[in-house]
């Protein structure tokens, strides 16, 4: 399951719209806008459109909303255009900081409040097991009156889809536009659960490698532990969004049945930011066993080296010393002194190498 060098060198998932003055032909070509037009909770209508018609289905949509007090409008915008931006921002007459945020990708899960939107900023993730990559989505959510805007602002696996992938259940819906920004945060924190799950997987069979002597295990969990980071820094922040919302509860005079959904949802994400960070932990000690592993097997190789060379200095420093040739030398002119040469020499070696195997040095 491990993957080559190469694969680290993908395109950054969140790419920064700001300062770009045109976009290739087939980016805005990906752009689409799907409306989602309900009541009481049942989908009346759903239908996507390209970016050249995004303006007038968008405009149609959120006239729906106002002349229909029990309806609901979903628009997900599919990597949208800045001309797509900048026409919702006219429309609602948005902020230009709010303006500025939803052209500007890579930001942080946050919740802001410019009057009566609601901004939440949200990232969805999934695990790519054979590549072992955590590929996050950047969301951008607006909340005015019955109209919900969720924004994708890069695509690495998942889109805006339906509204039914975010929120199956009419009777949730029924709750207002804020059930949809609670279910897509439900969603987001369920994704990093199949996440961790996924990254618990691996992180056994790192431990199996790490035990086994696998030598490439060290960049394997170099390398998980850089997913596990980007994980991290999407699920965290969202405590602080979870913790706004159920802060404006009162305030916003949000149903209470809508609240016990989010307190489900910050109970799940508590549970995920809780086991990414063991996750983290668990690989930093597995990184830490590894280089002890690694010290050990290089000692007891080194001691086997040592053993050997001083098995083979032994006969060495007797045939050096015998191959002085001086005339007074001992044993030089015995018959028997060649004999009793090599068998000092085969005695050394052997005697060295039985006490190293006592030792455990062989």
């Amino acid at each position: 399951m491990s993957s080559s060098p190469a694969r680290r060198e993908r395109p950054r998932r969140l790419l920064d719209l700001v300062g770009r003055r045109e976009r290739a032909d087939d980016a805005a070509q990906a752009a689409t806008l799907r409306v989602t037009r309900l009541r009481d909770g049942e989908v009346l209508e759903s239908q996507t459109v390209g970016a050249d018609a995004s303006d007038d289905a968008a405009d149609a949509a959120i006239a729906f909303a106002d002349a229909e007090p029990d309806g609901l409008v979903v628009l997900g915008y599919d990597m949208p255009t800045p001309e797509q931006i900048a026409h919702l921002g006219s429309r609602w007459d948005l902020h230009p900081l709010l303006v500025e945020d939803l052209l500007k990708a890579g930001q942080r899960p946050k919740l802001e409040r410019y009057g009566d939107v609601l901004f939440v900023v949200a990232r969805l993730a999934s695990y790519d097991d054979p590549t072992e990559d955590v590929q996050v989505t950047e969301f951008h959510l607006l909340v005015r009156g019955n109209v919900v805007v969720i924004v994708c602002q890069a695509r690495s696996g998942e889109t805006v889809g339906d509204v039914h992938r975010i929120a199956r259940d009419p009777a949730v819906l029924r709750l207002g536009p804020e059930a949809v920004v609670h279910s897509f945060l439900d969603v987001a924190v369920d994704g990093y659960a199949h996440v961790v799950a996924d990254l618990e997987v691996d992180r056994e069979e790192i431990e199996r490698q790490v035990f086994d002597g696998d030598e490439a295990v060290a960049e394997r969990i170099y390398r998980l532990s850089r997913e596990i980071i980007d994980l991290q820094h999407a699920a965290v922040p969202l405590v602080a969004v979870v913790e706004a919302l159920r802060a404006g509860f009162d305030e916003h005079k949000i149903h209470l049945e809508l609240r016990a959904y989010l307190q489900d949802v910050a109970d799940h994400l508590t549970r995920v930011t809780i086991a990414v960070a063991e996750l983290r932990d668990a690989l930093a000690q597995i990184l830490n066993v590894n280089a002890t592993l690694v010290n050990q097997r290089q000692n007891e190789n080194m001691k086997k080296i040592s053993g050997w060379a001083a098995i083979l200095f032994a006969p060495t420093l007797v045939g050096a010393i015998y191959g002085m040739n001086f005339d007074d030398m001992p044993e030089l002119h015995w018959k028997l002194g060649y004999p009793m040469a090599l068998g000092l020499m085969l005695t050394l070696g052997v005697g060295l190498w039985v006490l190293f195997r006592r030792n455990r040095w062989m």
